[in-house]
């Protein structure tokens, strides 16, 4: 006799529950937990579940990720259920089961959102609604969407993250913003409150929350835009910084893309490598500099700007890439920008050899010195070996008269791919 194939497990049911419980399921939702033999969930969750539901129920640990292959890889051959607040796909524990098991192995059940459940009450339309989670995520990351007029909602942490981002829009000139904090919805215990973020005065309520706010700037409010050349006052800094119109050329050339990463060699303020990562939720920075109080400086920049996931390496260049490339969740860099220490032994060949194919390497200079090494590697490799001068305005006695700039010298290349013929190369 043959032996019998060997089946595949089968597929885990996540399934998407509201506030409103046990009542607020479909059909298949609860069909789906009545015959699992293990459900997974937070304990709030798995409360919510009717006796008829006779699985063994297990807790999530805390930290949660870590632990989502050992408890799948121990429950595998038996019917496994797993609960998420809302939709499962919408900043739920979907993402971590497909990652883990791949989508083929899910049956996915969703639930409304709360985020769908707020726009309904407010009668503010989803789609131009941005959505921003500050659950197991930094309140400052809110920053990088505060702009005149825009409607946001904030899935919220616990009960007190209403009053601390009522206290970041009071701090970063959006005062005059109204909040509404929408609790338990869905649920018999829905409740709703609103104020002004400047003088928000509201008790913590429910840790089941989601904060909507209508961002409005005050008059002294300093204008941030949605692309790269932000006012230099925007910045800390000692004087090391790259300026706002020659940062914004800088931006364009080293050209941002959603999910890439960029290393940003001889940090300084970090202000090149903070609007890299303002351009989209998903582009990724590590930034390098040696000066220590430096360094805490663009931690604090990048803090205040919106983008507290800014990785910073203290050291110097080259020796300090290595670091870089130890660290086991990034990737090699898709963008190399050198601000700084060109003339230091090796650094442009490190960073050349470390860029990705396809990649590109932007530098930046105002000395001959380094002008002339530029020069070297443009023949080499070709790009393009720009010189940036700006001039401003300034009081000459009673007139107005041109103060320059000193002149930026850059070189932007792209790493050819490995079947490419480098540009220049006489071998």
């Amino acid at each position: 006799m043959s032996p019998s194939p060997v089946l595949p497990p089968p597929p885990v049911s996540v399934v998407g529950i509201g506030a409103d419980g046990w009542s607020g399921l479909s059909g298949g939702a609860r069909e789906a937990l009545r015959e699992a033999e293990v459900v997974i969930g937070g304990a709030r969750q798995l409360d919510l579940l009717p006796p008829e539901c006779a699985g063994v129920r297990v807790a999530w640990p805390s930290p949660l990720r870590p632990a989502v292959p050992r408890l799948l890889a121990e429950h595998r051959e038996r019917r496994i259920a797993v609960l998420a607040s809302g939709d499962p796909m919408f900043y739920g524990i979907g993402r971590a089961l497909a990652e883990e098991l791949g989508p083929e192995s899910l049956h996915v059940l969703p639930h409304l959102s709360s985020v769908s459940y707020a726009c309904a009450r407010l009668g503010w339309p989803l789609e131009d609604t941005e959505v921003v989670t500050l659950v197991g995520r930094p309140v400052s990351r809110l920053a990088v969407s505060l702009h005149e007029g825009r409607r946001l909602l904030a899935l919220s942490a616990d009960a007190s993250t209403p009053a601390t981002v009522a206290a970041l829009l009071t701090s970063h000139g959006f005062g005059p913003s109204r909040m509404h904090v929408l609790e338990q919805l869905g649920s018999e215990a829905e409740a709703y409150v609103e104020g002004v973020a400047e003088s928000w005065a509201h008790a913590p309520g429910d840790r089941l929350n989601v904060i909507a706010i209508d961002c409005r700037a005050s008059q002294d409010a300093l204008r941030l835009g949605a692309v790269p050349g932000l006012p230099d006052e925007a910045y800390e800094h000692d004087g090391q910084l790259t300026k706002r119109h020659i940062r914004a050329a800088t931006l364009g050339a080293l050209a941002p893309a959603p999910g890439e990463l960029l290393w940003d060699v001889g940090g300084g303020s970090g202000s090149i490598a903070i609007e890299w990562m303002r351009t989209h939720p998903t582009c990724r920075a590590v930034s390098v500099e040696r000066d220590p109080a430096r360094a805490a400086r663009i931690v604090r920049n990048a803090d205040r700007l919106g983008v507290p996931g800014l990785k910073v390496v203290t050291g110097p260049a080259p020796s300090s890439l290595s670091e870089l490339s130890e660290l086991s969740e990034l990737d090699v860099p898709d963008a190399v920008f050198i601000g700084g220490g060109l003339t230091a032994p090796g650094l442009l060949d490190a960073c050349w050899e470390a860029l990705r194919p396809g990649g590109r390497l932007v530098a930046n200079t105002v000395t001959l010195e380094s002008e002339a090494l530029l020069a070297e590697r443009y023949r080499e490799y070709g790009g393009e070996l720009t010189r940036l001068a700006v001039a401003h305005a300034v009081p000459v006695g009673g007139f107005t008269g041109w103060r320059q700039a000193m002149p930026v010298t850059q070189w932007s290349v792209r790493k050819p791919s490995a079947s490419a013929p480098v540009p220049g190369d006489r071998t």
